[in-house]
């Protein structure tokens, strides 16, 4: 099988030797930045949009309509955990956060991520205005730190029973009015 495509490949070349066009001089691959349930146990991630949030209200309908989308990418150290958040698209992110939950399901809050980085937090103030790239990154611990059942919070990640979840408000008339709006999630992405 491998003489064809060395055939072919000289071929490639020589016909673009032999053009009037300049020979190339490079090529490009290109990949996906997330492959779903291409995570390993020391390294994790996942892609957040409006479509995987669970709604609890019935306005709007399911999914969220949002341009809004982000990625978490995780890296485990022992018990300690260094992240990066990426949030783009978004406006008026208050808090971020990973929670203990199945896919479809919504769950306790684990690890906040935005504003503050830790076990408890607050959220930020409401109407904070466009977020476009790294929303949050540092390091936690996870040491101690466990989901309904007392499955430890790491074992829980690596089993895809957590999730990111980002949370927005403009602080204007009701909740939910929109993108910018979402109180209880705009985008989320299952940790897999």
């Amino acid at each position: 099988m491998q003489k064809p495509i060395v055939i072919m490949i000289f071929g490639l070349i020589a016909a673009a030797c032999s053009s009037d066009q300049p020979a190339p001089t490079e090529f490009e691959v290109t990949a996906p930045l997330y492959v779903k349930g291409g995570n390993s146990i020391d390294n994790m991630n996942t892609h957040l949009t409006g479509s995987e949030e669970v709604l609890v209200d019935t306005f709007p309908s399911h999914p969220r309509v949002t341009p809004a989308q982000g990625q978490a990418i995780f890296r485990v150290d022992g018990t300690d955990v260094e992240f990066r958040l990426i949030a783009s698209n978004i406006e008026n992110v208050i808090m971020a956060h990973i929670h203990c939950g199945a896919f479809g399901a919504n769950g306790p809050i684990r690890i906040w991520l935005h504003p503050v980085i830790g076990t408890s937090g607050s959220q930020a103030a409401n109407g904070g205005g466009a977020q476009d790239g790294v929303l949050a990154s540092g390091t936690f611990s996870a040491a101690g730190v466990t989901c309904p059942g007392g499955q430890p919070l790491l074992d829980a990640m690596r089993a895809g029973a957590t999730y990111v979840n980002v949370h927005t408000n403009d602080g204007v008339g009701g909740i939910n009015t929109g993108p910018g709006d979402f109180p209880g999630g705009e985008i989320r992405g299952q940790i897999d």
